[in-house]
């Protein structure tokens, strides 16, 4: 059951950024991602008011803002921001940009003054060295705009700002119902954005292809609900280490889904830079061994499916 449940999370979390690829191609990227994740949150919302009942869902207006910070770090900072850069960026090559979240995560720790070991920290150098590899100008496959690049790297430093706030202010107890809030308050305000942006101007639902709907409904199922749910399981029933595992074979799952399925380019510049990068998050992952640090990468992409997904 742990390896099926992995495994669960491997592909699925690592097909996200297909799925957003698909999306794109004809769904607005802001309302789009709002739509899934109010879609996701709503049903979740149902589910576990069943379940638990309605005093399990009660949060103070403490936790109320502090899921709508983080759900807007993860959701709209982060997942927004990768739907709107997959217009342009490959699927395989947004999964390595955003596969550098645990360095974020590790960074601004940091700069928090946690207790950070100096082996970790050159794991985190390294690591930013493979993403440089992959922004160096003309490196990137043909047809990949700057704009594009910088729009990630800006996704997975606020996908691990909203990581790293998660576990330092005061969020609902239940990590699930947190990241229900997470998913109503980040997707409310993808809608909101989507909306001030113009996305609605002009809006037709004829021009959306029978894929980028598929796909969508793809990433509102298997991506916010199926894996999460997998996820917070396995995280129950294995030891962090072994859940932490995804972080680094997403993108290896995501790069082969993007050669595989739509043709994606891999560059010389793709592969090294995916080697570094998944190297030094492995790296990364089993240095930290520390019951907080090691939570702390785990959230990085997890809560990056609330956020890639808490993901992609």
């Amino acid at each position: 059951m742990v390896w099926a449940a992995l495994w669960t999370v491997y592909i699925v979390w690592g097909s996200t950024y297909l799925a957003i690829r698909v999306s794109v191609e004809t769904l607005p990227p802001f309302l789009a991602a709002g739509a899934r994740f109010l879609l996701a949150g709503i049903v979740m919302y149902a589910f576990l008011r069943v379940r638990k009942g309605k005093d399990a869902m009660k949060i103070s207006m403490s936790q109320l803002r502090s899921a709508a910070i983080v759900g807007s770090l993860l959701l709209l900072g982060g997942n927004g921001l990768v739907m709107t850069a997959e217009q342009d960026v490959p699927s395989g090559l947004a999964s390595l940009i955003i596969a550098s979240t645990p360095l974020w995560v590790v960074l601004y720790r940091y700069l928090a003054r946690d207790n950070v070991s100096r082996g970790t920290l050159v794991g985190v150098a390294v690591g930013f060295a493979g993403v440089a590899v992959l922004v160096l100008p003309g490196e990137q496959p043909e047809g990949v705009s700057l704009g594009g690049i910088l729009l990630l790297l800006i996704a997975a430093a606020s996908w691990g700002n909203g990581s790293f706030l998660s576990s330092r202010i005061d969020m609902p107890q239940d990590p699930a119902v947190s990241t229900v809030f997470q998913m109503l308050l980040g997707g409310s305000a993808l809608v909101v954005v989507g909306t001030a942006l113009g996305e609605t101007s002009g809006l037709d639902a004829g021009a959306f292809s029978t894929r980028s709907l598929i796909a969508l409904a793809y990433l509102v199922v298997m991506g916010s609900l199926v894996a999460f749910t997998a996820y917070v399981w396995v995280l129950q029933h294995a030891p962090v280490s072994k859940v932490a595992t995804y972080a680094y074979v997403n993108p290896v799952i995501a790069i082969f889904l993007g050669w595989a399925v739509l043709a994606e380019e891999i560059t010389p510049a793709i592969f090294v830079g995916a080697s570094i990068i998944v190297a030094s998050v492995a790296f990364i992952v089993r240095k930290e061994s520390s019951p907080a640090a090691a939570e702390d990468v785990v959230d990085a992409e997890a809560r990056g499916l609330a956020g890639a997904d808490a993901s992609a």
